[in-house]
């Protein structure tokens, strides 16, 4: 019973075999998926698989590469959609300093909206943080973000970073990055980090863990990175595909 918390199965690299992926994770053990939607072009087909499907649900939100495309409507779009029986978090919203395409500013003007609209709404949120800990840590402290909580989507930071994400009511989700042999950091975190805020992603169709890194990921390799999970923690497959979805059920407040 595993629980794929963060997926892009509406992503163009999957138009010619989208059915089979899904029943290809289906034979892995995924029972539940959260497709997340993070722009114009991507929340209408997140919300298309999430009503196609009764195991995936959806998130939608505006990612930091696209913050300069946002407008007003955008919000209120987002606000209305969080309303659907489907739809259990807002995100990936964030900072992405990685890639060039909206200034700073931008992105934390739309960040802080988002975290402003799912304590409105009393949702939790998903984080994309790339090169920017520091400032999505101040954000999330600034804007009150401890009184919704989320999931610290693919986190890669240090357990110093861990810790303060936890303290705010963040659970932190590891994906294929904990299987590369050289991903040091991610390893050792994912050790400490307390059983009841453990959650497994794969982010697919990116960060596809070893043995298939380099190729396109599916939701199904979520059992990778839930066998190397349990490695580091010590534990079954078992034990941990059972923790980290019924902490996945909790986060997300599905039944």
């Amino acid at each position: 019973m595993l629980f794929d918390t963060h997926t892009h199965l509406d992503a163009e690299q999957f138009d010619g075999d989208r059915e089979e992926v899904i029943a290809r994770a289906v034979e892995q053990g995924v029972t539940r998926m959260v497709n997340v939607g993070f722009n114009r072009e991507t929340i209408p087909t997140t919300m298309k698989l999430a009503e196609t499907y009764d195991f995936i649900y959806a998130a939608v939100g505006w990612h930091p590469v696209d913050a300069i495309t946002m407008r007003d409507g955008d919000l209120e779009w987002i606000a209305e959609l969080c309303q659907h029986e489907k739809v259990v978090a807002i995100g990936e919203i964030g900072l992405d300093y990685h890639w060039d395409t909206s200034p700073k500013d931008v992105q934390q003007q739309v960040f802080r909206r988002q975290i402003g609209l799912a304590r409105e709404l009393k949702m939790p949120i998903v984080i994309h943080n790339r090169d920017a800990h520091e400032d999505v840590v101040k954000i999330l402290r600034e804007e009150k973000a401890s009184e919704v909580g989320g999931i610290m989507h693919s986190f890669s930071g240090s357990w110093e970073t861990a810790k303060i994400c936890l303290n705010m009511g963040f659970h932190l989700s590891f994906g294929g990055p904990i299987t590369f042999k050289n991903a040091r950091q991610p390893k050792e975190v994912l050790v400490q980090v307390p059983d009841d805020r453990l959650l497994l992603e794969t982010d697919a169709p990116y960060l596809t863990p070893h043995p298939f890194r380099g190729k396109r990921n599916e939701s199904g390799y979520v059992k990778l990175v839930a066998e190397t999970a349990a490695e580091l923690k010590g534990v079954t497959l078992e034990e941990i595909a059972s923790l980290t979805t019924r902490n996945a059920l909790e986060r997300f407040g599905i039944r």
